[in-house]
């Protein structure tokens, strides 16, 4: 399988998905807006997109599954399966808030082998596979050198829907507010791995994602030399129910207050 070849159809099927969520954000209103739980929102875009996805990458790789957010085709996990989120920030789409983002990830049989990040309003387009790098426009990107968490910029996301450990992330985000450079939440899982993998931000943690949230993120850490893992030296980061994803440096630092806090 020629990853570096796949790699490169897809960030084009990826752009080309990405230009048609440009052209629709002009034209977008709050009537469009479907509710599909508390803070869980979908629109016609993010499920036209996907469409778009499958259809195309149908072509790449005829043999592979799918497994999507939106489920416009049955999830279908084989030894290879596309994973997808084809709009990754919607929340953020519908207020006019420039930081959403599609992430299709590729897994064969229990990890996952390439990943593709656009940031759609800024058309930066994060790629990566197994054993080819990490590459941001086509320029090979690194995660950062910084080695002490006073240093450190972090990104995380706020819970939305599953609040059963939320005075525990407050004191975490506490202890990071106090003892970092500073804490960011932008909106969109999907960019915060990238931009951990291009070293603008030196870690991300958060709990309660999905796959299609962290598949194509995993990728570009891993091939940019930084390293991903869970709160309890698990695999659960695989699936996004939690994860911390560091530039290697930061990882045991982060991971041990992480496991003591979530005990």
């Amino acid at each position: 399988m020629d990853l570096q070849q796949i790699t490169s159809r897809v960030a084009a099927i990826v752009e080309d998905t990405g230009s048609f969520i440009r052209s629709e954000a002009s034209q977008f209103t709050a009537k469009d807006v479907e509710t599909k739980s508390i803070n869980s929102l979908v629109t016609y875009v993010d499920k036209q997109a996907e469409t778009q996805l499958i259809e195309r990458l149908s072509q790449v790789l005829p043999e592979a599954g799918f497994y999507t957010e939106e489920e416009i085709t049955a999830r279908d996990s084989r030894e290879w399966t596309w994973i997808i989120d084809p709009l990754d920030g919607t929340t953020n789409f519908i207020h006019g808030i420039p930081f959403y983002s599609i992430s299709v990830g590729l897994q064969h049989e229990n990890d996952y082998v390439m990943g593709v990040v656009l940031e759609i309003s800024r058309r930066e387009l994060f790629s990566a596979w197994s054993g080819g790098g990490a590459y941001l426009n086509g320029k090979p990107i690194q995660v950062s050198k910084t080695n002490k968490l006073a240093d450190a910029l972090i990104a995380t996301g706020f819970p939305y829907h599953e609040f059963s450990q939320l005075e525990t992330y407050l004191e975490t985000m506490s202890y990071f507010m106090k003892n970092t450079r500073g804490l960011r939440r932008i909106g969109s899982a999907a960019l915060d791995l990238a931009y951990v993998a291009a070293g603008r931000f030196d870690a991300f943690f958060e709990f309660s994602l999905n796959p299609w949230d962290v598949a194509a993120g995993i990728v570009l850490i891993r091939e940019a030399g930084g390293s991903v893992q869970d709160f309890h030296d698990t695999t659960e980061y695989l699936s996004g129910k939690e994860v911390l994803a560091t530039n290697n440096l930061l990882a045991l630092r982060m991971a041990n207050i992480l496991k003591q806090n979530f005990e």
